[in-house]
């Protein structure tokens, strides 16, 4: 189903989702100065036009500040994006897989409780077959998340 542009309702709709999924849709209209039943059919048309995909638990970063996090910048061996992303997307420390353009092929943002479990974790990621180079960055810090 093709999605029409999104308007200003749309847009706020999303805001208020992302951060709080859970919101009741009540919530959601009195904020939005609309109808629960408006609101309540915006929300079905974006999820039928695939512009909402789905629902999802986040951790606190509370949760997650004892562990150590990195990007993992990957360069592939051509056609090997799928199978690394099929084997990736099995670990649990893999926390978010990008397809990117330029040098590398694909970011992923990974997580381990020491530095020596990520050490081991970069490595399993730079043995995998069809993984032709790694380069990693820590990360010391967020200062802004969305």
């Amino acid at each position: 189903m093709p999605t029409a542009p999104l308007d200003a309702t749309d847009q706020a709709l999303l805001a208020l989702l992302r951060e709080n999924a859970r919101a009741p849709t009540v919530e959601l209209a009195r904020k939005l100065g609309l109808s629960r039943t408006t609101v309540q059919s915006r929300m079905e048309r974006l999820q039928r036009q695939r512009v909402i995909s789905g629902y999802t638990v986040s951790v606190a970063d509370e949760a997650e500040a004892s562990l150590v996090r990195a990007h993992v910048l990957i360069t592939l061996a051509p056609k090997r994006s799928a199978a690394i992303e099929a084997t990736l997307r099995k670990w649990p420390e893999l926390r978010e897989l990008h397809s990117v353009s330029g040098p590398f092929d694909m970011i992923a943002i990974v997580a381990a409780p020491s530095i020596a479990e990520l050490d081991g974790l970069i490595d399993r990621i730079g043995g995998l077959d069809g993984v032709e180079r790694t380069t990693s960055a820590i990360v010391l810090s967020t200062r802004v998340k969305r």
